[in-house]
């Protein structure tokens, strides 16, 4: 596994949180950027781990996230069917 995260691959933030190790050690953590919320598991393609290689139309920078309109809702949960 490759070393972790030291900035946010999406944002580029240096505050990045481990928020879950698997239980298999050594095979990958989930990691969590304090700024935009990004996750991501250390075990992914470097195109979603790190910033050198994550695609720049998915970038983001401060000023990105404090502009956002909105943080889409979660929708409700749908009633079982059957």
């Amino acid at each position: 596994m490759s070393a972790p995260a030291t900035v946010c691959p999406r944002c580029a933030h240096p505050a990045v949180e481990n928020v879950f190790t698997s239980p298999v050690p050594g095979a990958w953590d989930v990691l969590q950027c304090r700024q935009c919320f990004y996750m991501w598991r250390t075990c992914e393609p470097a195109r979603r781990t790190r910033r050198d290689s994550y695609p720049d139309r998915f970038t983001m920078t401060r000023a990105d996230i404090e502009g956002a309109i909105e943080v889409p809702a979660v929708p409700p949960l749908r009633e079982p069917t059957g």
